[in-house]
């Protein structure tokens, strides 16, 4: 229920919080590059992702993209964002969900494959922004090892941004990164028969 409260008593709130928030700001003034990580199992990790993107290249920034698991169909975000060839580097290198693939092999030559090619822009000064799609899956399903890719993200250069997406990130993830928000599920359309939606899964 909402709460009722005179135009005075709101005034009266919202001043004392303007005066906390410029003190925050005014006391928040390192510049760096962050890492971020969207986890938990609500929809959202990857789509709040590539809003980051379309922010960076609002500021000019040239961002690169690699998705690990996903791969096997083309998604509307692919399709748009290869419009922009010389800003963004996008690059599809799953070959399905696990659950298609069955072959844990392969999941794992393919995911080794698609960090070797992230590690070439955690490297490169030119690419303000990284996101690293889908990479906590790898984690979690152990494709990938976090003692084989620390050191990679703590070495990217100093102002590089990364966002790293996927439920089951672990541990050692979320106590290095600067920013993570998890995700709920309240309810999903696919619980009700509805099949994935272009423009809004794909």
């Amino acid at each position: 229920m909402a709460v009722t409260i005179s135009d005075q008593k709101h005034n009266q709130i919202m001043k004392r919080r303007k005066a906390y928030m410029d003190r925050r700001i005014q006391e928040s003034n390192e510049e760096c590059g962050i890492v971020l990580v969207n986890t938990g199992d609500g929809k959202g990790k990857s789509s709040s992702a590539f809003g980051m993107v379309a922010r960076a290249l609002g500021h000019g920034m040239k961002v690169a993209v690699i998705q690990f698991i996903k791969g096997a169909m083309s998604t509307g975000e692919e399709q748009f964002f290869k419009r922009f060839p010389e800003e963004v580097v996008f690059k599809a290198m799953g070959e399905g969900f696990t659950w298609d693939t069955q072959d844990r092999s392969r999941d794992i030559e393919i995911c080794r494959i698609a960090w070797d090619e992230a590690r070439k822009y955690l490297q490169d000064p030119n690419f303000e922004l990284v996101v690293l799609d889908e990479l906590n899956i790898a984690l979690s399903y152990g494709y990938l090892q976090w003692s084989d890719i620390e050191e990679d993200i703590l070495k990217r250069p100093q102002h590089q941004h990364v966002v790293i997406t996927g439920r089951g990130a672990p541990a050692e993830l979320i106590e290095l990164a600067d920013t993570v928000t998890e995700m709920g599920l309240v309810k999903h359309a696919f619980e009700n028969g509805i099949k994935a939606q272009n423009g809004i899964e794909m």
